[in-house]
């Protein structure tokens, strides 16, 4: 009997969720995975201890971080020629691509040069929003796949409403099933202590996508809401993305309420985000966890891909004017009127979308 072969190519800090979830499924089911890192995430607060805590084996080719001497959509394709050799060399039965960031585009192109079917975990998701880069990269990558693994009905719609069709199966969301796995571990973390925070008296924030954080006007006003909040409602705690900190320092931007502290491990974040009274994030996937964890969630976008969690009022979108994020932030925590939302056909996802490869 052929052990199918999958090439799996990750880079970035929500990938490694996602993946852990299914790379632990093709073990059990004895498939043979190939873990390509493209580098983009690369020190350990981003990179090694996602692997240590998930669970995920350590990667069979890592792309130097220094190797490409360019940026944006020339390293993208830099990237992609990389994967492309290794496809070539590895001729597995399928590329396994998660999300919409840069090396979910990446590997996806370089599976259609080398020929190698493409199936694609989070298909489907649309913000409508194409200031984001994320927006094409997930559009193009819909296009390119052979498999579409949606997480939500909504992800289908979106689909099936730009003539996707074939191939696309509904399998629920594989970040459920890592968050569900791992919360009893979270509870054994010691971060409150550690950072002296109070459950249920604090704001946990991020911020990080580049329409966020590479205008410098955007990222103050950003700063300005995220300060409003820690004046006259919460503390507010922002774990630090390197992009971050990068950006806050070039633009020379600094913030006298809002504490800044180093990216946490998966386990410690989780954690935060359980016992936060609110959180306040530009990510998707923060997003959806607090959602999961019933913690009212303040966007900072115009847009979201994840509809369900507004829909269901723990979470609202308040862009980037500090007015605005700091009324949501307010409405947020007087919210009473939320529903919750069933995830448990998230449950078995990883495994679904084992199965739909094996029988492929």
């Amino acid at each position: 009997m052929n052990i199918l072969k999958v090439v799996t190519v990750i880079g970035v800090r929500p990938q490694f969720i996602k993946a852990a979830a299914v790379s632990q499924q093709f073990r059990k089911a004895g498939v043979r995975e190939v873990l390509v890192h493209t580098g983009q995430h690369y020190d350990y607060s981003m990179n090694k201890v996602f692997f240590e805590q998930l669970g995920l084996p350590k990667p069979d080719y890592v792309l130097p971080k220094d190797g490409f001497s360019c940026t944006g959509w020339s390293r993208i394709c830099a990237a992609a020629e990389a994967v492309a050799g290794i496809l070539a060399r590895e001729c597995p039965d399928w590329v396994l691509v998660y999300g919409d960031a840069n090396p979910a585009l990446s590997g996806a192109l370089a599976a259609v040069r080398t020929g190698i079917p493409l199936a694609h975990v989070e298909a489907g998701l649309r913000s409508g929003d194409f200031r984001m880069i994320e927006e094409g990269n997930r559009k193009v990558i819909d296009r390119l796949a052979d498999i579409l693994f949606a997480p939500t009905e909504t992800a289908v719609k979106n689909l099936n409403s730009e003539g996707l069709f074939r191939g696309v199966y509904l399998v629920g969301d594989v970040m459920y099933n890592v968050l569900m796995e791992n919360l009893p571990r979270a509870a054994d973390s010691n971060i409150l202590q550690k950072l002296d925070l109070v459950q249920g008296k604090y704001a946990l924030a991020t911020v990080h996508r580049a329409e966020n954080v590479n205008n410098p006007a955007v990222l103050r006003r950003i700063l300005d809401g995220l300060e409003r909040v820690a004046a006259h409602l919460l503390p507010v705690v922002v774990p630090a993305h390197p992009g971050l900190s990068h950006k806050l320092t070039i633009f020379g931007l600094v913030t006298n309420r809002v504490r800044m502290i180093d990216p946490q491990p998966y386990l410690d974040m989780l954690w935060l985000v359980k016992n936060a009274a609110l959180v306040l994030t530009d990510s998707g996937g923060l997003q959806k966890e607090a959602c999961w964890l019933q913690t009212p969630c303040v966007v900072l976008r115009n847009s979201t891909e994840w509809v369900e969690t507004v829909t269901s009022g723990w979470a609202d979108l308040a862009g980037n004017d500090p007015e605005n994020i700091f009324q949501t932030a307010r409405q947020q925590l007087d919210n009473r009127s939320r529903r919750l939302i069933s995830w448990q056909s998230s449950a078995g996802a990883a495994a679904r979308i084992v199965d739909i490869l094996l029988s492929r």
